[in-house]
């Protein structure tokens, strides 16, 4: 294709679609529609770019497409709800890895890119420097996730601020380097330059993740969907490709307004996040001591509640998820609505693993949005919640965040389960949440504990339900 002006006209078009698509996914009810939109404009982008003069062979591009198909697909039927989260940060990964690459070949052709070499140097240190800790970062954060032996405590660095800020000294100045050395007489100096670079900005992406507690997962994961978009927009610059510096800009904008909004929902800085190490502090009490008036309840006694209650709100967590326990909680819902209860879902903006986690899983069983309540819409009328039922969530209900000082996710605000005139904990056992630390909701006059399996508890309640 070598049509003047209709390479830039349709990456203009593309662009165009990637903005009205996000704003379409601002949105449930929108978002299926803004999510094709913004895949009509991607697949606009590929199709132009690959019909575009510079493609060489199809050979290769055809076998990358057959090899991504297949694995795509096969994640698509395996990976399980659950397992959403490391697989939205593995990918978040393979972005930075792929700009890393892309950055690194370009830098092959030195003095033939079409790039001013001084723009196309720095870029390229930029894409090599984000996209390399994008890459590491992520793979520690799947390990976190996944629970992996080797990552479910973090190793020591000793006086890792300093180490981390002597590695951000030294990439800045071989960056520096790289840009005023330029190509000079031979390529081989730039690329020993991109290569430290990037060796460099490896160990600094597993450092900074490695002691970052899993409670803070979900605004890792949401930084990091923002590096791969800003090594994307570098890379386009190396390259000299509009759609690629605009689509890396937008993903990188709209991962840091998710990052902040996430420490927001923390009451946490970014700064804590990324070099705090979460840990548990001096608690008043030990969870013996805490967990010593813990009463536990049936399936049947739980029935008997429900049948009369007005008010009924259902408090999800990652322990929904690994129940698979959905749809029960959403057939239970109609049940309750059905006998003239109203049935509510209140989400807290860092439940479960990723951003959204719970709104995921949620939608996938058919809950209508309208019943999904914010923690700030919902807190004001707890005390008005006939019975309050947390399902798989610890830390986003702990009053400790409220009332002790030292403890690791003090001043977090949480879901005031505690107001409820009935609370009902399903959950296996009285093990801490991610944080570590106990949690004397379990133990209020008002509370009652339910242990089981998640998805089995519910459908218990369920049963002993349509048997009144």
């Amino acid at each position: 294709m070598n049509i003047p002006g209709i390479v830039p006209l349709v990456y203009l078009l593309s662009a165009v679609l990637f903005i009205f698509g996000l704003k379409k996914m601002s949105h449930p009810k929108t978002a299926v529609r803004g999510n094709l939109l913004g895949a009509l404009g991607m697949l606009l982008a590929v199709a132009v770019t690959l019909l575009d003069r510079h493609v060489i062979d199809f050979r290769f591009l055809a076998t990358g497409i057959v090899i991504g198909t297949v694995i795509g697909a096969v994640l698509a039927v395996k990976i399980q709800m659950t397992a959403m989260p490391q697989l939205v940060g593995m990918l978040n990964g393979f972005g930075g890895g792929a700009s890393v690459l892309v950055a690194g070949a370009e830098l092959l052709r030195g003095a033939e890119t079409e790039v001013n070499p001084y723009v196309m140097l720095a870029a390229t240190a930029a894409s090599g420097l984000i996209g390399a800790v994008t890459f590491w970062g992520s793979m520690v954060a799947f390990g976190k996730l996944q629970e992996l032996k080797m990552f479910k405590r973090p190793f020591r660095v000793p006086a890792q601020q300093a180490v981390n800020a002597l590695l951000a000294l030294l990439l800045l100045g071989l960056s520096l380097a790289m840009v005023a050395g330029g190509f000079g007489q031979s390529d081989v100096q730039p690329m020993l330059f991109y290569l430290g670079i990037v060796v460099l900005a490896s160990v600094l992406g597993v450092l900074l993740v490695n002691p970052i507690g899993g409670a803070d997962m979900p605004v890792v994961i949401a930084l990091l969907n923002s590096y791969s978009g800003l090594a994307a927009a570098a890379t386009g610059f190396v390259i000299n490709n509009n759609v690629l510096i605009i689509a890396g800009s937008l993903v990188g904008a709209s991962g840091l307004i998710l990052t902040k909004i996430m420490c927001k929902a923390m009451n946490r800085s970014l700064s804590n996040v990324l070099f705090g190490v979460m840990e548990a502090g001096a608690l008043a009490g030990s969870a013996d001591e805490m967990y010593a008036n813990v009463r536990s309840t049936s399936a049947e006694d739980i029935a008997m509640l429900l049948d009369g209650a007005q008010r009924v709100v259902f408090i999800p967590g990652y322990g929904m998820a690994v129940a698979q326990a959905q749809h029960a909680v959403r057939d239970l819902g109609r049940l309750i609505e059905e006998r003239g209860g109203t049935v509510e879902y209140a989400i807290h903006p860092v439940a479960g693993r990723m951003p959204g986690h719970m709104n995921v899983l949620l939608a996938e069983a058919d809950v209508d949005y309208e019943q999904l309540k914010e923690m700030d819409q919902i807190n004001p009328t707890m005390e008005t919640v006939d019975v309050a039922i947390v399902i798989g969530a610890n830390d986003v209900v702990n009053p400790l965040a409220r009332t002790d000082p030292k403890c690791p996710i003090a001043g977090m605000p949480i879901i005031d389960v505690d107001k409820a005139r009935t609370v009902i904990v399903i959950k296996r056992s009285l093990s801490p949440g991610f944080a570590g630390i106990p949690n004397p909701l379990f133990a209020m006059d008002n509370a009652l504990m339910y242990f089981a399996d998640g998805q089995k508890a519910v459908l218990d309640i369920v049963t002993a339900m349509k048997e009144l």
